[in-house]
């Protein structure tokens, strides 16, 4: 599956340097990434009008355009609304605008805001929470109906808890937990009860006195909050719950609604995150039913994207899973019923394209070819006449049309900035649309990177891309900036290419590289597995591998080796400088991690199970065991009110490297989150290219730069 791409520097000096047609170099904007170089701009391809238009965005004005796919003409698109009403709030009250209609005010309380209306599928109602309990508000005569009456700080209903908003519902939920039945006569939710969820208190320093914000925070190990999934009919009344025991450790994820609304399918998975159920829950009496039961060693995903997909048959659907140590597809009935798997193999389905339901086809991307890559396949539900279409060692990114006769792909490696390409469903080329490579191209000499392997000692081929430096010599040593993330199934090195905001660093001699570890989705979840009670143990191996690696080599200097990541790569930074200080001399680490009971209950014990069953695990995870063996330069920045990685990991980190009396170099950013708010990044920047400067090339940084 891991093709082995080995360095031959000499000929790639020859055929990269040897060019007397490269005459031209980047200046310092255009090695920034700051202005247009090597590429020009073409226009995105978001999607379908129809079966025969695509629709293209312009990237200058955001005109939209609709173009037919054998003409090539165009006139100008706008987007057909998914419904003709609008719901909104404004000054603390729900807004409706029917059509052409002025907006009318539906709720009337400015006192206490409503959060996240939603009209029902019929358009009669719009539900909604306020002060943690779940109301609706009648479209037609603004009659409100409440469904529950015992919304607290502690008690949320349609409200989710924090580590559900973060972990399994996601932000984009924005905190919601109800769902409309497609007929419009019930709504689903969630009960969340916090009582026994210890409170966190992040203190922001503004104004005079500052603030405090407590969130119900479980930390590994902790109470998680107790759920209930409940019905309410759409005019109120009596709330029937599902038939779980809200004192069970448990997780329950997204619920999907049946199309003839007579049963609420439920997510649920015990604690350890080990055994995924699927339960048909009749509304009326609450009384479920198991239809799926999935056992893994180690750990089930249940936030995994695209899990479920409904056929429009009413009969089936496809379910997304790495039971076998391979994100694969495979069909049921809607009882639950296996009718085949549609891939099998070590390699990866990524995501479902297009289901052709008249043909029993299924389109969809894959990292088949090579695991930095994506592919576009189509195969038959029975899981037979699996067809790569797209073409190359190339990662494309495709759009199929309605019909799936027709696909758009925007593709590109790392020595070819995107094109497009129009192709039929058989894979044949129709005609290319767009190239972005500049006219004058040829004539720049710029860094060029490839898509590498580094091997580990028991075998592993580590995938890596590599920039060069801009002049580079074999026989000189030169510093290394090392970039990873290092989550599990959470893999970075793809082959695409790169633009030009690296190419500043190669002019000034430094090697760039990327590397992901054995557990980062490129060996399926078979790899990812490994990290099982064991977080920072093989992430490690394989980085330290990395470097021992690059530190063999005659071109990279033995003492400039800097390593750099944010949030879970802030944590493999700050490991890196501790347990891993003898093999990496620098590290900017943002927002880290630094001791695994310090975060969320979901997250942590998904991969480390609890602190009290794994207190090995999470020493021999934590940064804090390792601060002994601190040594060359580390900068940490976090943001204050970061409410997912508390800034507390930082502190505690901070506080075991002061009490050795150890060097480091610490930035705060107050007003920041996980990221740091927009007015801190140009600050951020630039004192990264001052560490960079002052570390790695030990010479002034340009007054370009400042």
């Amino acid at each position: 599956m891991h093709k082995k791409i080995y360095l031959a520097i000499g000929a790639f000096l020859v055929l990269g340097y040897s060019l007397s047609a490269q005459t031209k170099r980047l200046d310092l904007e255009q090695s920034l990434g700051l202005k247009p170089s090597l590429t020009k701009s073409i226009n995105p391809v978001i999607g379908w009008a129809d079966a025969e238009h695509y629709i293209e965005s312009d990237g200058q004005t955001r005109q939209q355009y609709r173009v037919h796919i054998k003409s090539g003409a165009r006139s100008p698109y706008t987007p057909p609304p998914s419904s003709d009403v609008e719901v909104y709030v404004a000054h603390n009250d729900i807004f409706i605008r029917e059509g052409a209609n002025a907006a009318r005010q539906l709720t009337h309380s400015p006192e206490d805001e409503e959060k996240n209306p939603t009209l029902s599928p019929d358009n009669q109602y719009v539900a909604f929470t306020r002060n943690n309990d779940l109301y609706a508000v009648r479209v037609s005569d603004s009659r409100e109906i409440r469904y529950t009456n015992d919304g607290t700080d502690v008690i949320y209903n349609g409200w989710a808890s924090w580590v559900y908003f973060e972990e399994i519902l996601g932000r984009a939920s924005r905190y919601k937990a109800f769902w409309w039945a497609p007929d419009s006569r019930t709504l689903a939710f969630m009960r969340f009860d916090d009582t026994q969820v210890p409170m966190f208190p992040i203190y922001a320093a503004e104004g005079q006195h500052g603030y405090l914000e407590q969130t119900r925070y479980p930390k590994a190990g902790d109470p998680n909050p107790e759920v209930r999934v409940g019905f309410v009919p759409v005019d109120g009344g009596r709330v029937v719950w599902a038939d779980f025991n809200e004192k069970d450790d448990q997780y329950f994820g997204e619920p999907y609604w049946s199309f003839d609304s007579s049963n609420l399918m439920v997510q649920w998975m015990n604690r350890d995150q080990t055994n995924l159920k699927f339960y048909q829950v009749e509304p009326l009496t609450g009384a479920k039913q198991e239809i799926y039961d999935e056992h893994q060693d180690a750990w089930i995903d249940l936030s995994h994207s695209e899990r479920i997909t409904y056929l429009k048959d009413n009969k089936h659907y496809i379910l997304k899973s790495d039971k076998t140590g391979w994100a694969h597809y495979y069909l049921y009935t809607l009882d639950g019923t296996l009718v085949n798997p549609i891939t099998e193999g070590k390699w990866q389905v990524s995501a479902l394209e297009l289901v052709d339901e008249k043909n029993k086809v299924i389109y969809f991307t894959a990292r088949k070819e090579h695991s930095a890559r994506v592919d576009l396949y189509r195969v038959d539900y029975n899981g037979k006449n699996l067809q790569r279409l797209t073409f190359g060692d190339y990662t494309h990114n495709v759009t199929v049309s309605p019909d799936g006769r027709h696909f758009i792909t925007t593709y590109s490696n790392v020595g070819t900035p995107p094109k497009v390409a129009l192709l039929d469903n058989k894979g044949k080329l129709i005609k290319q649309l767009a190239d972005s490579k500049a006219e004058d191209f040829d004539t720049y000499h710029y860094a060029k990177t490839e898509l590498i392997t580094i091997p580990t000692p028991d075998g592993y081929e580590l995938p890596a891309t590599i920039t060069w430096p801009t002049d580079f010599d074999e026989t000189k040593p030169h510093p290394v900036i090392f970039s990873i993330y290092g989550g599990p199934d959470a893999g970075t090195v793809r082959d695409t290419w790169k633009g030009t905001a690296n190419q500043h660093w190669a002019n000034e001699g430094i090697i760039q590289i990327s590397v992901d570890h054995r557990a980062s989705g490129h060996f399926g979840k078979e790899g990812v597995a490994l990290m099982h009670r064991n977080l920072g143990h093989w992430e490690m191996e394989d980085y330290v591998a990395a470097a021992k690696w690059l530190k063999s080599k005659p071109w990279v200097a033995k003492d400039k080796l800097l390593i750099t990541g944010h949030s879970y790569g802030g944590y493999m930074t700050c490991l890196a400088l501790t347990k891993g200080a003898d093999y990496f001399d620098f590290g900017i680490a943002g927002a880290p991690v630094t001791s695994w009971e310090l975060y969320d209950t979901h997250y942590t014990e998904r991969y480390m199970d609890t602190p009290q069953d794994n207190p090995e695990g999470y020493k021999n995870g934590s940064v804090l065991t390792y601060v002994d063996n601190y040594k060359g330069v580390l900068r940490i920045l976090h943001g204050d009110i970061d409410d997912n990685v508390h800034m507390q990991n930082t502190m505690q980190l901070v506080d075991a490297l002061t009490n050795r009396d150890t060097p480091f170099e610490l930035m705060i950013y107050p007003g920041s989150r996980h990221g740091f708010a927009r007015e801190k990044s140009g600050y951020d920047r630039k004192e990264r290219y001052r560490f960079y400067y002052q570390y790695l090339l030990e010479k002034p940084m340009p007054a370009g730069l400042k």
